[in-house]
């Protein structure tokens, strides 16, 4: 099981840069960074994680920029989003992010991707919230027509362009690996109807060999095999049996949580959670 961290990366955390070389340095797998443009200051979404929203949330560098300058300063470290608010972004312009950042880090780049939760964020970007799923399904299409064939078109209900020439090609062919966040069942099914993985959160606890359970009976559902599917467990605790028990239920990646915080508070996390790699 390869292991990763995760990290809001802020204007005032470890530049990520900096942290790209410690990770590699000490042979982590990934690094993973979420993003939200900006938190309306209305409050009135309430935060899945509980009462008080972190600052993080608000002091959010751009993700695509963030993992430029990862990817930028090391030669193996995967660089993934989790997640990418894919429904706030337009589409043709997501898919040249995605494209130029897997070609330029020479096919290292994950796209984490999810629906988002804040009703008001969303708002602001022109996105009904309960459009969001729709819309999401529709861009993912058309990305990965923009991705694979040379001249192509879209017309659905929330994407529309006529056929168009869009380079660079990713690296990774198909395209890079389209991993989608949630727990539900609603978000295990669109896992197996159009992504290439799952990103469910530990925030509460992921019971592995259940989770997987799950999964496999909605592959099963749908005829997908699980070999083309692969589980990243974000934000998993840094601890060696919960670790153990999601390698041997199948779990492909675990991606640990680090603290938006200076490098004299990050680096011995990353010291101590080296030991767990062995």
């Amino acid at each position: 099981m390869h292991i990763g961290v995760m990290i809001f990366d802020t204007d005032y955390s470890m530049p990520v840069n900096e942290l790209a070389i410690a990770l590699e340095e000490r042979s982590f797998e990934s690094l993973f960074v979420p993003e939200h443009t900006h938190i309306p200051a209305s409050r009135e979404s309430a935060w899945p994680g509980g009462a008080n929203l972190p600052k993080d949330y608000w002091h959010t560098f751009d993700p695509f920029v963030s993992l430029s300058f990862a990817a930028a300063a090391t030669k193996n470290l995967k660089v993934g989003t989790g997640i990418c608010l894919l429904p706030q972004r337009d589409t043709i312009v997501a898919a040249k992010l995605v494209a130029s950042l897997d070609r330029m880090s020479e096919g290292r780049f994950l796209f984490g991707i999810g629906g988002g939760w804040n009703k008001e964020e969303m708002g602001h970007h022109g996105v009904a919230y309960t459009e969001r799923f729709a819309r999401m399904e529709e861009q993912v299409a058309a990305m990965k027509g923009l991705w694979q064939e040379e001249e192509f078109g879209y017309q659905g209900d929330y994407v529309k362009f006529t056929p168009s020439w869009a380079h660079p090609k990713p690296v990774q062919t198909p395209h890079p690996p389209i991993l989608l966040g949630g727990e539900t069942d609603y978000t295990l099914r669109r896992v197996v109807n159009y992504c290439d993985g799952w990103l469910p959160r530990a925030r509460h606890g992921f019971d592995a060999a259940a989770n997987m359970t799950r999964l496999h009976e909605m592959a099963d559902s749908v005829g997908r095999s699980m070999e083309t599917l692969s589980v990243t467990v974000f934000g998993a605790p840094g601890d060696r049996a919960t670790l153990a028990s999601y390698q041997e239920a199948g779990v492909e990646r675990a991606l640990l949580g680090l603290p938006s915080a200076n490098k004299d508070m990050v680096l011995p996390m990353l010291d101590k959670f080296q030991a767990l790699l062995s």
